[in-house]
């Protein structure tokens, strides 16, 4: 058996380092020529078109009649029986940091590696985590957390396996987290979300999948008391007007999600080969990244930084980059760089 114990904030800044962090690759290497290309975060570079918005979106306060309607949709998309059993929120993260509230200071077993602010909330709160590989390994937690498909291994449970586990939870009168941010692109059956599992929080990342990472709205699908106070908690007006009205839109279309699997897939499996003419391992991923390992990854992503190419690295996997997905003009910068490390 392996286990982790995570660390924790005050030692370990490094740690919880994320992806996105422009401005500082901008300080590392400032006389990269711009503009630069994030590849570092699993956000859709083939973002949805956004619509013309009435002017009230922005002039006026949120109607819950909109937010009621957006959570409509968000069921409609993710398949979803009880839409009073789902919390419309300013981002995932949102969610992610209230969400440790819900129970006493107890053990959190985190399937990992995964996305470091897991742990981080539930430590800030005084919960005690373990990162640990297999679902064999919970022991005796009360709280499993299961990013699925993972970030950024892209390890993937069946859906029924979760519900066992919920099931399990229950028992020990505890909770099941799942996140599902990189869940959209795979299909519904890929999702717990269906199967209704109790004593489970599912959470569901709109800016990943739609490319709007900057509207900040995500979801959190779970029963309804928990729902309820999860809303309290975040309190009235959570989601902006613009994002009551895009998402409204963007989840309703079904058309726009099936063409991007599409989409998405060829680009991906481009990434790919591209990665392996450079000499790089595919290790995994998700529809939105791929993790790339290379046994000079630091020299890899200096190469690709000194061309203003941003890449996410691991300071505990030290052989590990993981790649967003590309676009357009972007691939012939991406190309030539990648393929000057040609082995």
């Amino acid at each position: 058996m392996s286990r982790t114990t995570i660390p924790t904030p005050e030692n370990a800044a490094d740690h919880y380092r994320h992806g996105g962090d422009i401005d500082q690759a901008r300080r590392n290497y400032p006389n990269a020529i711009e503009p630069w290309i994030d590849l570092s975060t699993g956000i859709n570079p083939f973002a949805y078109p956004i619509p013309t918005l009435e002017s009230d979106a922005w002039t006026r306060l949120p109607l819950k009649e909109e937010e009621f309607e957006l959570r409509s949709a968000s069921a409609f998309c993710y398949g979803a029986p009880d839409v009073d059993a789902i919390v419309s929120a300013p981002g995932t993260q949102a969610l992610i940091q209230i969400i440790p509230r819900l129970i006493e200071p107890t053990q959190v077993a985190i399937i990992g590696p995964t996305y470091s602010e897991h742990a981080r909330c539930w430590q800030r709160l005084g919960h005690s985590t373990m990162e640990i590989e297999t679902l064999d390994e919970i022991e005796s937690a009360r709280v499993v957390v299961v990013v699925n498909p993972n970030n950024p291994t892209g390890r993937h449970y069946a859906p029924q396996q979760l519900l066992s586990l919920a099931e399990e939870m229950t028992h020990r009168r505890g909770l099941l987290i799942v996140d599902e941010a990189f869940a959209d692109l795979l299909g519904i059956e890929h999702s717990v979300v269906p199967l209704e599992p109790p004593s489970t929080i599912i959470l569901r990342s709109f800016g990943k999948t739609y490319g709007l990472a900057g509207l900040r709205l995500g979801f959190a699908i779970t029963q309804r008391k928990t729902a309820a106070q999860l809303r309290e908690w975040l309190g009235p007006w959570a989601v902006s007007g613009p994002a009551l009205a895009i998402g409204r839109q963007a989840l309703k279309d079904s058309r726009w999600l099936a063409d991007m699997r599409g989409r998405v897939k060829d680009a991906r499996e481009r990434l790919e080969r591209l990665l392996v003419a450079a000499g790089c391992d595919v290790l995994g991923g998700t529809p939105l990244f791929l993790l790339a390992s290379h046994p000079r990854a630091a020299n890899v992503a200096h190469t690709l930084a000194t061309n203003a190419i941003h890449v996410r690295q691991f300071s505990d996997q030290p052989t590990w980059l993981r790649f967003g997905i590309p676009q357009g003009s972007a691939w012939r910068r991406i190309e030539a760089a990648l393929l000057s490390l040609s082995p």
